[in-house]
């Protein structure tokens, strides 16, 4: 198995990421704040590690979702050896507005 594959991050996906603590940073603590962080990156190394994992999205072919807490999703799907990142989204937005 590989050790890894390597991670890119769109830019539409760290906008939508930049967002997410934006809002949180004024409505989190601190505490609540790094454990949240810890949680994106355990998700990204789990991807990393298996992209497979995680189960496919019904939103459009050869992407897959990932559930990093129960109001935010990521959408992800594997480009030969690297895993690009789609979407940084938060469940509590009208479904709609999901770009991937």
């Amino acid at each position: 198995m590989k050790s890894g594959y390597k991670i890119k991050w769109t830019e539409h996906a760290l906008f939508e990421l930049k967002l997410t603590f934006e809002y949180l940073e004024k409505n989190w603590t601190e505490r609540e704040l790094r454990k949240f962080s810890a949680e994106i990156e355990r998700v990204v190394l789990l991807i990393s590690k298996n992209p497979d994992l995680f189960q496919l999205s019904d939103k459009k072919l050869h992407v897959r979702r990932a559930i990093v807490t129960k109001h935010n999703i990521m959408y992800y799907r594997k480009k030969e050896d690297v895993i690009e990142i789609l979407s940084f989204f938060s469940t509590q937005q009208n479904p709609n507005k999901l770009k991937l």
